[in-house]
């Protein structure tokens, strides 16, 4: 049995080549694998001793040879292709270990692999008889496979072929995109998108039950679920997911630049029920979750920082939650939280990569948008009223404004001391999302600070704030009305911000 070992990425290569190596296999390698299997002690040939071409065009050129192609090509079942083998000297191939150049991470023309799609596209074209392997991770498995049986079985070739479809397919396809960035320069929305997914990991059911679902991720790409642990509780569902990464990325957006206050914050139905920053997170847990007690139950709890243990007796005295995610959870805390939360999932992960594109499927058809940031910052906002926020209703504000707008639309945010006290969210009516956000609020909302995902087009969303005791407001401005706006603000004697006509809708 011989394996053709071209690996770039050379974690798991020395077990894994010794394992075969005691199991009998002849192992041929190219290049730097070869260098690094003579550094390990491990014996191979080298591509150019079977071959008997030397590397060239600066290693360009080293397995790109009928010796090698129809070693892994040839139909073991078809006399006329091992007569071909013969008649040339050529020994068969029964393992392709490959992985590619990363042009993922450092994309140039010199990271353009050729050699290495050609030998992992025949392995999987012939995946009747040869095996074929692009992942580290398969290493384990696939020895164990061979240590147990002699040989691979036919559906872990097939399985094994169909990653290493999708392993070159999205490698095209991340080329493609670089030429296409290449052209349009920081063009996001190129003419084609090359879009390839593949499955990591399953999940418990869909939206509903009775839908199945699972997490994809873009071929070639990890995303900070694949670094996510996951300490205790039920598997994870297709809301778990949806609503933890809302409340992840949330969090992480109201943490203080400084450092000297920390973050949490509470989803529900992809929709913040409580968020606050204190000096403590015990105490931002508790401050979070006086917003919308009610609504917590069943939510996602996302703790900015390491869950202690008096964190983690803060929250199992809560409501309970279907997730606590948090950067790290201290022995204690997990103990504590899996003792009284046993189904509450308990994860633990790094902070989020940013979103450049987001997707919306509508049949054979896709909504493509570049992903909503939060663009203006206080340096351009504009006061457009008589009076001027206090400093503490300018923090009060920037956090009305991010709450805001991670909120479903209409939505309006009521903020008092960095404690979000009222969320009304979902509204076909701006009017209706200010009174669901007061009326949560209450007494809280005297002296409070408050956000509008949009502007207001009359003045009676405003004027359900200010009867509620709101004191300064953050709108985007840019409605026909803003002249009656302002002066119902000033007439109630509201600070009012605009936001140089960022809107935040989020459907």
């Amino acid at each position: 049995m011989r394996a053709l070992l071209s690996v770039y990425d050379k974690n798991g290569l020395e077990p894994f080549a010794r394992g075969l190596d005691e199991l009998g296999w002849e192992l041929v390698a190219s290049g730097q694998t070869s260098a690094a299997l003579s550094d390990a002690g491990i014996p191979h040939r080298q591509v150019a001793e079977v071959t008997g071409a030397p590397e060239m065009l600066g290693g360009r050129v080293k397995t790109l040879h009928p010796t090698i192609a129809g070693g892994i090509l040839a139909d073991r079942s078809d006399p006329g292709h091992m007569a071909d083998l013969d008649a040339r000297g050529i020994e068969p191939i029964d393992l392709v270990v490959c992985n590619l150049y990363p042009f993922l991470t450092q994309p140039s023309v010199e990271m353009i692999d050729i050699g290495g799609p050609t030998m992992v596209r025949a392995a999987a074209k012939n995946h009747d008889s040869v095996g074929v392997v692009v992942d580290p991770g398969r290493y384990p498995a696939v020895l164990a496979e061979l240590r147990a049986h002699g040989s691979l079985a036919p559906e872990t070739r097939r399985e094994l072929a169909r990653e290493a479809f999708a392993h070159v397919a999205g490698y095209d396809a991340a080329i493609v995109e670089w030429f296409d960035q290449e052209e349009a320069g920081d063009e996001l929305l190129p003419p084609v998108i090359q879009l390839v997914l593949e499955r990591a990991g399953s999940l418990r059911y869909g939206e509903n039950p009775h839908q199945r679902g699972a997490r994809y991720r873009i071929a070639g790409r990890r995303s900070w679920w694949d670094e996510v642990v996951q300490h205790g509780g039920n598997e994870l569902s297709y809301l778990n997911i949806f609503d933890a990464d809302a409340a992840w990325r949330l969090v992480h957006e109201l943490a203080d630049p400084v450092g000297t206050e920390r973050a949490v914050a509470i989803i529900k139905h992809a929709n913040p029920c409580g968020a606050a920053v204190a000096d403590d997170l015990a105490t931002a847990y508790q401050r979070a979750l006086e917003c919308d007690v009610q609504s917590a139950f069943g939510g996602i709890v996302a703790v900015g920082g390491p869950v202690d243990e008096e964190v983690a007796e803060a929250i199992a005295a809560g409501p309970q939650a279907d997730v606590i995610l948090a950067a790290s959870f201290t022995d204690g805390a997990r103990d504590r939280l899996v003792a009284k939360r046993k189904a509450t999932r308990l994860l633990s992960g790094p902070a989020p990569e940013p979103i450049e594109r987001q997707y919306r499927g509508l049949g054979a058809s896709v909504l493509v948008q570049e992903a909503d940031r939060l663009v203006v910052g206080r340096s351009r906002w504009e006061v457009v009223t008589k009076a001027a926020p206090t400093e503490g209703q300018w923090l009060d504000l920037s956090m009305a404004w991010t709450v805001c707008a991670r909120t479903t639309s209409n939505a309006v945010t009521v903020v008092r001391d960095r404690q979000a006290v009222g969320v009304g969210a979902g509204q076909q009516s701006r009017v209706v999302a200010a009174e669901i956000a007061v009326a949560k609020a209450g007494d809280r909302s005297t002296g409070a600070s408050a956000a509008s995902d949009a502007f207001f087009p009359f003045p009676d969303g405003l004027l359900v704030l200010a009867r509620s005791g709101v004191t300064a407001v953050i709108q985007p401005g840019g409605s026909i009305r803003d002249g009656e706006v302002i002066a119902a603000a000033d007439e109630a004697g509201i600070a009012m911000v605009t936001a140089a006509g960022e809107r935040h809708f989020r459907h």
